[in-house]
């Protein structure tokens, strides 16, 4: 089959066209409509396919074989079928979309360049994803100041509006071309130069001048399998994340009573005052835990050899911990506890250095018996019992 022409080499903003249907075709078992000529771009080199409406059904998908034929997936409803091979069908392509995906792939060879210039890494592949869009370099590390200083000349080259140009180069046109990469084709190589900036081969929809990016924008920068990977945004995307972004930053701003340059200041304020309150909780907590340790040793004190049994309300199973913990500097000790929430009853059982009481099966016994769950090892065991458990009648009809 004859391969497609496609009409975004020579105009990427061309956003409506007529094709007639030659074929009916096949992709990955779905049925596609093939034209004589497309604005439509395929998903091919990291871009994502055009969308819009062919013959007055919405486009679902693009691809293109490997014989340069592309396949267009129709929306269809059931039953219906597609169009017939000779018919002429009108076009659309999904401006927003289209412009969206020229920003973001201008973007990348622009900001690939600049990470060559400044940090000396090259791009290994990249990715423009729906949502995120990735450079792999061949660096293990990335230094982040390199990476600043490459998008801030991005930016720069975008603020000078420099031409960029596709077009399709002799073979000696080609030699005489400073690549930044190697064609991964061998025929019909196509070429995006900005300037004397950068010069790449590409298939994909570009800009036609700098400032139509609008800006580029690092997001972060991380590793991938081993090597650096920079995420980045790019044209209207990246004004739509930074505007979303201020607009949260504002109101974060309104709820500290103070303007978003100085949210920074509040919120480590917050924290610090944050810090402070956790401290001082944990200083009463203590306190508290004392104190209770303390009242309960005093009742062993009034039955030795019997094990301290109690139910305190509200305790969670750290604070049973730091009563336990106390109690237990008396060696003979066992200690059964229980905190009461309305999630249910966390219990706790425990012993001294030297009782030999064995605290996890009790606990399983004690599990059983109240329809709950936990276990743990012979000296220390904890579970989570039902909220209306009597523990302490439990724990008597355990002991006999």
């Amino acid at each position: 089959m004859t391969p497609t022409e496609r009409l975004y080499y020579s105009d990427p903003f061309l956003f409506r066209f007529t094709g007639r249907v030659l074929a009916h075709g096949m992709w990955n078992g779905a049925p596609s409509v093939v034209l004589d000529r497309s604005a439509f771009y395929p998903e091919a080199g990291g871009q994502m396919a055009d969308r819009g409406v062919l013959g007055g059904r919405a486009i679902r998908d693009v691809q293109v074989d490997d014989a340069g034929v592309v396949h267009h997936m129709l929306e269809l409803p059931e039953g219906a079928s597609l169009p017939e091979a000779g018919t002429e069908l009108a076009g659309e392509i999904d401006r927003l979309r289209r412009r969206t995906h020229m920003a973001l792939h201008t973007g990348q060879h622009m900001l690939s360049r600049a990470l060559v210039d400044v940090a000396n890494a090259h791009t290994v592949s990249s990715r423009l994803g729906e949502t995120l869009c990735t450079i792999d370099v061949d660096l293990d590390v990335l230094d982040e100041r390199r990476v600043a200083e490459a998008e801030d000349l991005v930016n720069s080259i975008i603020d000078d509006d420099i031409v960029i140009r596709a077009f399709f180069p002799t073979p000696e046109e080609l030699a005489a071309l400073p690549l930044r990469r190697a064609p991964k084709v061998t025929d019909n190589i196509r070429v995006i130069q900005m300037g004397d900036f950068d010069v790449s081969p590409c298939g994909g929809t570009h800009c036609t001048r700098s400032a139509q990016v609008g800006m580029v924008r690092v997001l972060g920068v991380e590793r991938n399998k081993g090597k650096g990977r920079v995420l980045f945004s790019a044209g209207r995307r990246a004004r739509s994340e930074l505007w979303e972004e201020a607009g949260t930053l504002r109101a974060l701003g309104k709820s500290f009573s103070c303007g978003p340059l100085d949210v920074p200041a509040s919120v480590d304020k917050l924290r610090r005052d944050l810090t402070e309150v956790r401290e001082a909780l944990g200083a009463a907590r203590a306190k508290l835990a004392e104190s209770t340790a303390a009242e309960l040793a005093a009742q062993a004190e009034q039955s030795p050899g019997k094990p301290v049994v109690a139910v305190l309300d509200g305790a969670t199973p750290e604070y049973l911990r730091s009563v336990a913990t106390r109690l237990t500097s008396r060696p003979e000790a066992v200690v059964l506890l229980a905190g009461r929430t309305p999630e249910g009853l966390s219990v706790l059982i425990t012993r001294g250095s030297d009782s030999n009481f064995g605290c996890g099966a009790f606990l399983k016994r004690a599990a059983e018996a109240a329809g709950g769950r936990g276990g743990g090892r012979p000296e220390h065991a904890e579970g989570r019992l039902p909220p209306t458990t009597d523990w302490p009648a439990i724990v008597a009809s355990l002991l006999g």
